[in-house]
């Protein structure tokens, strides 16, 4: 799990810094991994040699919504929906975040090996995201 603090003005013109949580579970990174023809870490390599920038930016779109939810009060969950990551990417916080990901490839390397869990980091390896985006 990751959590980003992000300072951003909402649409009211006021400040506000708020922190985010980003998390995949084991389950949901064998999804990607197994979900993809050639698996994940292998189809994120094909796109950053191809210097496919359209595609680039579309998976960091998708992963940073799959990855979004909300812990609950008790830390028993990690709560994730369509309408939670619907609301986030409606905020300015998202747009930072997203920009952020897509123009910094030591961030988007810090942020993909964030999200997954520590022992999975061999199924996704962040270092195919070395190369120049």
């Amino acid at each position: 799990m990751i959590k980003k603090t992000i300072t951003y003005k909402d649409y009211n013109g006021e400040e506000r810094t708020e922190t985010f949580h980003f998390n995949l579970n084991k389950a949901e990174v064998m999804e990607l991994q197994m979900g993809t023809t050639g698996g994940f870490s292998e189809y994120l390599q094909r796109i950053i040699d191809a210097k496919d920038h359209a595609t680039i930016v579309k998976v960091f779109k998708e992963m940073i919504l799959k990855a979004y939810g909300e812990k609950s009060p008790d830390g028993r969950r990690f709560i994730k929906s369509e309408e939670l990551s619907t609301a986030f990417s409606q905020t300015e916080a998202y747009a930072i975040l997203y920009m952020e990901l897509s123009t910094n490839v030591p961030a988007a390397t810090e942020f993909v090996k964030g999200i997954i869990p520590s022992d999975l980091d061999k199924i996704v390896d962040g270092a195919a995201i070395k190369t120049t985006v």
